[in-house]
């Protein structure tokens, strides 16, 4: 397995970051029996756009791009969106990594916390949050027997005692 690089996300990333978001999204429709969720109908244009004056960053295996995370500073609390890393590349700890960077790329811009989401069912995604140290502050009903899983971090204050 090639080394994994961590770097900043860059708008000319788009088009493997659409390929790898798409195949790691399919996994989650199948967890929701939702084809048409965002992740796997948003366009090329639209992730260009995200990814303008975007905190994420990129895995990159060799120079093939493995995983992504995006985040966008909202005054002190940095939004973490969208994570995707390849299947292949999926428990290998890049999310881990992934993760990690932004939260620091976060503190640099002056936030002092985190906030991400992701579905109830979404069972390794949350395991994969909490270890990491976020912690669950919302949960909205969806109606369909599923929710959104808002959790939270604190980045600062970590980062101020060095871990």
């Amino acid at each position: 397995m090639p080394q994994i690089t961590i770097r900043p996300i860059h708008p000319s990333d788009a088009g493997e970051v659409l390929t790898v978001q798409r195949a790691a999204f399919v996994a989650e429709a199948l967890i929701y029996g939702d084809p048409d969720m965002a992740p796997l109908t948003q366009t090329l244009e639209e992730v260009e756009f995200e990814l303008r004056d975007n905190l994420g960053c990129v895995a990159i295996a060799g120079t093939r791009l493995v995983g992504v995370a995006r985040a966008v500073a909202d005054g002190d609390m940095l939004l973490v969106g969208r994570i995707a890393i390849a299947p292949d590349q999926q428990g290998e700890g890049i999310g881990s990594r992934l993760l990690e960077a932004v939260e620091q790329r976060g503190v640099e811009s002056g936030c002092r916390r985190a906030e991400l989401f992701t579905g109830s069912l979404s069972a390794q995604n949350i395991a994969l949050y909490e270890s990491r140290g976020y912690r669950e502050s919302a949960r909205i009903d969806q109606g369909d027997g599923t929710a959104q899983v808002f959790l939270q971090k604190e980045i600062a204050a970590a980062d101020a005692t060095g871990g």
